[in-house]
């Protein structure tokens, strides 16, 4: 079935919607990531509606508003993450004195992902920071499990031999 209006027109008339629940939320956006995701919102749920279930606006306004909620749920998840992770390394870096403060993160990683191999960083990235288990990891890179669990030894090894390293 063919839709009355082309995603192009909707939207021109609904640009704003996205607009209105970044500043709703309270949401800083900088690089536009929240933006695109609204945008993607509601892309998706132009393609899903369905005229009988309710007003196209309502729907926009529903999908774009628990979009950027999920997308805020990640980042902090994230954020999270990253921090238990390195405070399970603290003994590690012992020389450390200054707890590492959200504006450090990316530096910090920026550090990690230069010692590591591109496929211990794949193990790194996924495993801590996404949570993800070994075996969607392996699926994800067609690997079996056994290279992923390579990849993570040798970067344990390689970050407990340069911690040192990071404290600078």
């Amino acid at each position: 079935m063919s839709k009355p209006y082309t995603f192009e027109d909707i939207y021109e008339q609904n640009k704003r919607r996205i607009h209105y629940h970044i500043h709703k939320l309270n949401l800083q956006d900088p690089h536009k990531e929240y933006y695109q995701e609204g945008l993607i919102a509601m892309w998706q749920a132009y393609q899903k509606y369905n005229p009988d279930k309710g007003p196209m606006a309502t729907y926009f306004n529903y999908s774009i508003r628990h979009k950027l909620i999920d997308m805020l749920r990640k980042q902090t998840n994230d954020s999270h993450k990253l921090k238990n992770y390195l405070e399970k390394q603290a003994p590690l870096l012992a020389k450390t004195t200054a707890p590492i403060t959200y504006n450090e993160i990316p530096q910090l990683l920026n550090e990690i992902k230069s010692i590591l191999t591109e496929k211990q960083w794949k193990w790194f990235y996924h495993a801590i920071l996404m949570e993800m288990p070994l075996k969607e990891i392996a699926e994800q890179e067609n690997v079996n499990v056994e290279a992923v669990k390579s990849w993570a030894k040798q970067a344990r090894r390689k970050l407990r031999s340069t911690h040192d390293f990071l404290l600078m």
